[in-house]
């Protein structure tokens, strides 16, 4: 609003409204001009890829040369070249790699961000990326929230033994670091490159008895029916969405399921079936936006661009990638005091030198941020 003001107590929105309103007990804190800029709620990146080591930039050649991805995966490169390098790093080494991309978000106003593993496929190097991403929200200001993701793809030990190496995670890995306090979520990639309905459903009950919520890469590349199987588990997230049934859909709104689009992907594998978004909309399901950020299909660390990418290549409409980025991405990772500007919330805040909020949409490479605030603690 016009001449507006907000004041913060113990990293918590206290006040907000009109600056003539401000209450005669916030008078006497040190006020922080903000310009004439606009305010909005930390941005929150619910989906990333952030800590891994190696780089696949030779894929992306070999994809422009004509190779598919599916292809390239078979032949023991995309995940599995991610995860021989990450496997070989410290976890020195992968906050070292790791902190120049959170570096990238944050200077965007990023505030929050999920961190998946994935990239160890067993339990040490499982671990390190986990730990790896803890100290991350000990080195900068940032709040991180992990996902366990085992399930990204068999690792080469494994080879033609998918069922023993659900069956691994199940018994010895995911208990083990859940009971290290190091897993927020378990994620998994269902796909036919992947893991099956079934094999997921096993991941997914073994979440369920150590209360983990779950959320799901689904229906990417085909349809898996894997938004309703994250659904019947009552999951935070199905994403990716390309191939997205009505049957999806509609187990997803009747779970309050939250639609993450990754717009990164879909434009760096140069794919042409778009998410059913129209659906999505009619039928309320919520809809969030990130990064992907990760080494091979999504290289990318602008959570403003995803937003722009949802809105050029999605249809998206700005109000809808603004809150995709805000307040349902909060939704998707099950944080109801971020995301908002509401008395209670984080008073996690970003300040930008905009005309109008519809500018962070659709300016490219504009870096518009002023400055930013996490727990009401400035930032830079």
């Amino acid at each position: 609003m016009p001449e507006g003001a907000i004041a913060e107590r113990d990293g918590r929105i206290a006040w907000l409204g009109r600056e003539a309103d401000l209450p005669e007990m916030f008078r006497s804190l040190a006020p922080v001009d903000g310009g004439g800029g606009w305010l909005t709620p930390g941005l929150i990146d619910c989906h990333t890829h952030l800590v891994y080591a190696g780089s696949r930039a030779g894929e992306f050649e070999a994809r422009l040369n004509g190779e598919s991805y599916e292809s390239i995966a078979r032949r023991g490169g995309g995940i599995r070249s991610t995860v021989r390098a990450t496997r070989a790093a410290s976890e020195q080494e992968l906050i070292d790699a790791a902190l120049p991309r959170l570096d990238a978000l944050l200077a965007e106003g990023v505030t929050t961000i999920e961190i998946k593993s994935g990239y160890g496929l067993d339990l040490e190097p499982e671990r390190r990326m986990l730990r790896a991403a803890r100290r991350l929200a000990a080195i900068r200001p940032v709040r991180v929230v992990t996902t366990f993701l085992g399930a990204h793809a068999v690792p080469p030990e494994y080879e033609g033994r998918a069922d023993d190496y659900i069956e691994h995670l199940c018994v010895s890995v995911l208990p083990e670091l859940q009971a290290e306090g190091l897993v927020d979520a378990v994620d998994a990639f269902c796909e036919s490159i992947a893991f099956s309905p079934d094999q997921v459903e096993k991941l997914f009950a073994a979440a369920g008895r150590l209360q983990l919520p779950v959320k799901l890469h689904a229906e990417q590349l085909s349809n898996q029916e894997g938004a309703a199987l994250v659904a019947r588990h009552q999951g935070m997230s199905a994403d990716h969405l390309e191939w997205l049934s009505a049957t999806g859909i509609e187990a997803m709104r009747k779970a309050g399921a939250v639609a993450v689009l990754l717009p990164g992907a879909f434009y760096v594998l140069r794919e042409t079936r778009v998410p059913p978004i129209e659906a999505l909309r009619v039928a309320g399901v919520p809809m969030a936006v990130a990064t992907d950020s990760n080494p091979g299909t999504s290289p990318l660390t602008s959570l403003l661009l995803a937003a722009n990418m949802a809105s050029t290549l999605f249809r998206l409409t700005p109000q809808e990638a603004l809150a995709g980025v805000t307040r349902e991405a909060a939704r998707a990772l099950r944080l109801p005091d971020c995301g908002r500007l509401e008395v209670g919330a984080c008073a996690d805040l970003a300040l930008w030198r905009v005309p109008q909020p519809a500018n962070l949409v659709s300016e490219l490479g504009a870096r518009p941020l002023v400055r930013s605030w996490y727990a009401g603690r400035p930032r830079g």
